[in-house]
């Protein structure tokens, strides 16, 4: 069976999270073929893999959200026949979307789409949206903003689809577009895995964007409203992580009969017989966070807690260990917050491979403001380390349990409180039995379902389902 795998903003050029479920997935399965579909912000990132791909990955597409319109020979007038004027203006109006019209409509005609979003049609689609909902903003600001929105979906709509027999779309959205097109065009399978709820996580990042404002916040988030519920619509089987995260999507308008829970696994074998490294100090109280240097994982505000639970417990170490060069701006703030703040005991240690510090760790901190399922908590329990972690995604049920008798394997504390994740480093710290119970807990819950054996089965069954289509 031939897979294609559609992911967003993510493998193989970003380590971590959902790049490495992506990549252990695909290794999980070598009896079949992927291709990789990759959905990336512009061309400057092309062809720049993290990743050595498996031997099983024959082929890689890129799709860039900010591309230029790559036509040539622009044509300066295009005129949509009547059903095609109807299909876009439901897409606008978010009215019954057409979408089959659509995309019959972007896949058989070439033309350019600056001629579409500065043409007659769309702005009269445009016109009517704004009549009927928007009428108290500028209008010319309104259409400059519908043309941004909806040029990148442009985009996806024209983009190249290679034949396979399922896509598995790692998120919905523009990768839920994708995999909607194929299944329509090919009759192949189409199975959605999310690891966050993407349009939730879209909406949080538009309520805090700045550069997005007033009515325009809700228009984005309609927009990505709009294309979830296509991909849920199309989708043959959908999986969520956590049973919340399932009924977020059943709020979003997935349908139960297509939902499925499969929580993420790791290989517990690469965490077998760790000791502390040498460069550790037996005196010192080492606390690890595995994380990319990110505003989303909020570096700083970790940063403030340590510093907060040093001035009680002088001998804590922090271990930062990750990537500095995705945000590197970012890093650069944190780095400075450290010198400035005069921070002791903090190294950056770049991108590194886990296993040869996590032995060595006495604890580990999560401080992200949002997450699905993170695997390096799983790492962590494989570790049998325990774990600080924000309220956030599956961190509770991760920490405290969904149903099972394990016992607490950390503690969970409110997102950017550097109070109170100051005070969870102390009590862990001060408490080394305590510490040692915990992490004993969460090596237990993590081999009760959380092993890269429980997923693949997991996956094995729902690929299953699909092996008799030919495309």
């Amino acid at each position: 069976m031939k897979i294609c795998i559609v992911a967003e903003g993510c493998y193989p050029y970003v380590v971590g999270g959902v790049s490495s479920w992506i990549h252990s997935m695909i290794k999980a399965f070598p009896d079949y073929q992927f291709i990789i579909l990759a959905i990336v912000a512009n061309r400057s990132c092309r062809g720049k893999f993290v990743y050595e791909l498996p031997e099983n990955v024959s082929e890689v597409y890129e799709l860039y959200l900010e591309d230029f319109d790559w036509q040539g020979g622009e044509v300066k007038h295009l005129k949509l026949g009547m059903r095609e004027r109807e299909a876009l203006r439901s897409l606008l109006l978010n009215r019954n979307v057409e979408w089959e019209t659509l995309f019959e409509l972007f896949s058989k005609k070439r033309f350019s789409l600056n001629a579409l979003l500065m043409g007659q049609d769309f702005l009269e689609a445009a016109r009517d949206c704004y009549r009927l909902r928007y009428p108290q903003v500028v209008f010319s600001d309104f259409l400059w903003t519908m043309r941004s929105i909806y040029l990148p979906l442009f985009l996806t709509l024209q983009a190249e689809l290679p034949r396979a027999d399922l896509y598995h779309c790692v998120a919905t959205g523009y990768a839920g577009v994708l995999g909607s097109m194929a299944k329509l065009r090919y009759g192949c399978g189409l199975l959605i895995s999310e690891h966050g709820i993407y349009t939730r996580e879209r909406e949080e990042e538009l309520i805090r964007a700045k550069w997005v404002e007033g009515i325009y916040k809700n228009i984005w988030i309609e927009q990505f409203r709009k294309m979830s519920y296509l991909a849920y619509g199309q989708a043959d089987v959908v999986t969520s992580l956590y049973e919340h995260a399932r009924e977020l999507q059943l709020e979003l308008g997935c349908p139960p009969e297509k939902t499925v829970v499969t929580p993420n696994g790791i290989d517990v074998s690469r965490f077998a017989g760790l000791c502390r490294p040498a460069q550790m100090e037996e005196t010192m109280i080492h606390v690890g966070a595995v994380l990319r240097v990110t505003p989303i994982k909020d570096v700083k505000t970790l940063l403030r807690a340590f510093a907060y639970a040093v001035e009680t417990v002088p001998n804590l170490k922090l271990w930062i260990m990750g990537p500095t060069d995705e945000d590197e701006e970012y890093a650069r703030e944190c780095f400075a917050l450290v010198e400035q703040s005069g921070i002791p005991n903090v190294v950056f240690t770049g991108r590194v491979n886990v296993t040869e510090y996590i032995g060595g760790m006495d604890m580990t901190v999560l401080t992200s403001i949002s997450e699905g399922q993170p695997l390096t908590i799983l790492e962590s329990y494989a570790a049998k380390k325990p774990v600080i972690a924000t309220d956030v995604g599956n961190c509770r049920g991760l920490i405290y349990g969904e149903g099972d008798s394990f016992g607490e394997a950390g503690i969970l504390t409110h997102i950017m409180n550097a109070e109170e994740i100051a005070a969870a480093i102390t009590e862990l710290a001060l408490h080394p039995k305590k510490r040692e119970q915990m992490g004993e807990n969460g090596y237990r819950r993590l081999m009760s379902k959380y092993r890269i054996e429980d997923m693949r089965e997991n996956y094995r069954k729902i690929y299953w389902k699909f092996e008799d289509i030919q495309c």
